[in-house]
Formats: structure tokens, sequence, C-alpha cells
């Protein structure tokens, strides 16, 4: 079986992934990367090395790219607005999955959009019944999709699969634990661009809180963006100087290093976050993490009072609460990292992800639709975003048998 997968550029976020998918197909897995990546991100530290055995870079040997798409048995096919890459296999009838994050990010009212609605039609809702499968990039990617009558149970969960490390539990959490003792404080990190959508200001309120409390902690910024003079600023003011330090953009593999270290991580964004991989490394490093519903990848990540807690849209309160409770409870903490690292090194990580999707393709090319019981390529539930707090909460309390 070929499989090739279609997206703007690799990122270490994808490198797993495929290198799972490689070690499974070998040179019938390709990679196909229409664009290169933008300045940005490599000031970011997201730039990687392009040697990658299965890598094919379009804008170098189009030719060559296009009779991998369309000769391919399946084409995976994400991350790119252009259409025309997957015109001739879709038109053929061809087998392509597809990987979206949401489409209405900022309000599905956008929906009866006359305009929006005939480019979804011509992009997505004609093939309702045809060849052609998505893979849903965050909770509320199935309900977008729904609204317009698009992939009737076709449907699948999926996201991003960032680097798993494996660790020795006990010693991640006596390596975190001495740290606490030494310092005789509890580290929280937040880890990301410092834009609107990403709430950073939610964490500086929170110190500023805390420390009119009196809880012992201290809090590393890591990024940089827009807002970086505001936040500090707030810093500043709030005399917050000796309880939080800003670190800059770090390369991924030390933001990781932070994240071992830390107890807690807070995840802040908006409902215009995608995904938000820093959550799968976070709960990979052991961290329990306090994080909005809004963002795509808590809704299939976290199950409160799990292996994490959460908070609703706006829900500045239940946030401050939920980090406060477990300031103060450093069993718990542990314990939900312990559950968070389970979470990823058993379900959401890319060797996983690899194994059911060759298995799915397979399946999909023999005429069957098969979705995992849960998890990974389990069918994706259809939940409105302003629901979504209590279904998890919901979810949380039957998992706990409450």
């Amino acid at each position: 079986m070929k499989v090739t997968f279609v997206s703007n550029y690799i990122n270490h976020h994808q490198i797993p992934f495929c290198e799972a998918m490689y070690g499974r197909l070998k040179e019938d897995f390709c990679f196909v990367q229409t664009e290169p990546m933008e300045e940005e991100r490599i000031r970011m530290g997201w730039k990687v090395d392009l040697e990658m055995p299965y890598l094919r870079l379009f804008y170098e040997e189009e030719e060559a790219c296009r009779r991998l798409i369309a000769d391919s048995d399946a084409v995976l096919f994400g991350g790119v607005e252009e259409e025309s890459y997957i015109a001739g296999r879709l038109k053929a009838g061809k087998l392509v999955v597809r990987l979206s994050e949401r489409i209405y990010k900022s309000g599905q009212w956008k929906a009866i959009s006359p305009r929006g609605l005939c480019k979804k039609y011509k992009d997505h809702i004609r093939y309702r019944k045809k060849n052609v499968y998505l893979l849903c990039c965050g909770g509320y990617v199935a309900s977008d999709f729904h609204l317009i009558g698009a992939y009737p149970d076709k449907m699948f969960q999926w996201g991003y699969f960032p680097k798993m490390k494996e660790y020795d539990m006990d010693a991640l959490m006596e390596k975190k634990r001495d740290r606490r003792k030494r310092e005789g404080k509890v580290s929280l990190l937040w880890a990301g661009r410092f834009l609107a959508l990403k709430h950073p200001e939610y964490a500086i309120k929170a110190a500023a809180k805390m420390k009119e409390e009196g809880l012992a902690f201290s809090l590393t910024m890591v990024g940089g963006g827009e807002l970086e003079g505001h936040l500090k600023g707030l810093v500043r003011e709030k005399g917050l100087e000796d309880a939080v330090r800003f670190t800059g953009f770090l390369t991924p593999d030390k933001v990781r290093a932070c994240m071992e270290e830390a107890d807690i991580f807070l995840f802040t964004s908006d409902y215009n976050e995608g995904w938000g991989a820093v959550i799968n490394e976070a709960m990979n490093s052991g961290c329990a993490v306090v994080a909005g519903c809004d963002a795509g990848a808590v809704p299939f990540l976290i199950t409160p009072g799990q292996n994490g807690l959460i908070y609703p849209h706006n829900g500045w309160e239940i946030f401050y609460d939920s980090l406060a409770g477990l300031v103060q409870n450093p069993d718990e903490t542990e314990r939900m990292g312990r559950e968070a690292y389970r979470t990823v090194s058993q379900e959401w990580n890319a060797q996983t992800a690899a194994g059911r999707l060759v298995n799915l393709l397979e399946e999909l090319l023999a005429g069957r639709i098969t979705f995992a019981d849960s998890g990974v390529l389990s069918k994706a539930p259809v939940i409105a975003p302003g629901r979504m707090y209590r279904f998890l909460m919901k979810a949380g309390r039957k998992e706990h048998g409450e």
C-alpha cells in the first residue's frame, strides 16, 4: 500500500508520525511539502533538517510529486488551502483522507455565509458520499463539518503527535519533588506565542492572586510575541518579578526540559487554537495540566479530574480555583501528572496513530469503515462548542464512577 501525505511543510510536530509511518511502509510512504516554512516559525526554533528519506518538495520536483499524489493508494491531505493538489484524485474517486482543524474557529454563525457555503460545498459537502474521509484535528471539528452536512459517519478523532519521550515516571516525579523541596515552591509553566488567542495574561493574573494569598509558586513564561511588553508590564505592576520568569523563545528540546522540571502546565488558549501540541508535550512530561476546554486538543486529551483539569469559556474563576487547588495539593498534582503521561504513552502518540491509520486505510481500500473503540481514530463526537464543558465534566465524573 502506497501512502502520500500532502501538507504545507513538515515540522517537529509531524515528524514522529511520519517516522512511524515510514517505519511501517518504508519507501511506500512519502510526505510532500508544498511550500517552505515561514520565517516566523524558523525564528521560533521550528526549522528542521529536510534530508528525511520520505520527504519530497513539491516546489522543487513538481512532476514527480504530482505522479506520487495521483498513483498512491491513499493520500492524506491537510494544512493546504489549494485544492488543485488532489483535484485529480477526487474526480477519479480515489481514496483521500483529509486532516482538518476547525473551519469556524471564530464562530459557527459563519456557516450561514452564502459565499462560504459555496466554497465548503465545492471542497467538502459534494464528497459526503464519496471515497473521502475526515480526520478531525480537534474536539470541535466534527461539529463544524456536521453543521454543513459533510462527511456523515466518516469523521475520526485525530490530532498532532509530537515526539513521545519514554520516562521512568518514578524517577521523573522524584526529580520534580526534589526541586519543590529544594526551592520550597510549586513550579508552573506556560509556553507558546504571546498572542491574544492564547491568553497568557491568565497566567500573570493568577500569579498575582496566588501571591496575595501567600501560595508558594514560581511561574516560567516561555515564548514571545505581540503581548510580551504588556505581560512584562503586568509583572512589574503587580510586583511579581521574584515569582515570574520570562525565557524568550526556546528550541523544542529546551521547552521539553522546562516541562520536565515543572509540576503544572497552564494551557489557556481559546477557540482559535486549532489543536495546541504543547499540551501533548506537557502531558508526556508528567505535568498536571489546567486547560481551557476551548482549544482543540483538550476534549480529546483531557478527562477532567483524571489526567488534568479544565475550565469553560471565559471561566477565569474556575481556572484560578483549579490551579490554586493543585498548588496546594502536590500529591494530587503528581497523580494527575502520572495519568497525563499514561494518556500520551499508551494512546495519543505517533506509533499508535500510525499503526491504527495503516489498518484503517487497508479497511477503507477494501470498502469497509471501522472506528477504534476509543481515542485515536475512534468516531469523532459531534458536540457544539457551548456544550463541551458540561460534556467533558460529565465524562470525567463517569470515569470516576460518580
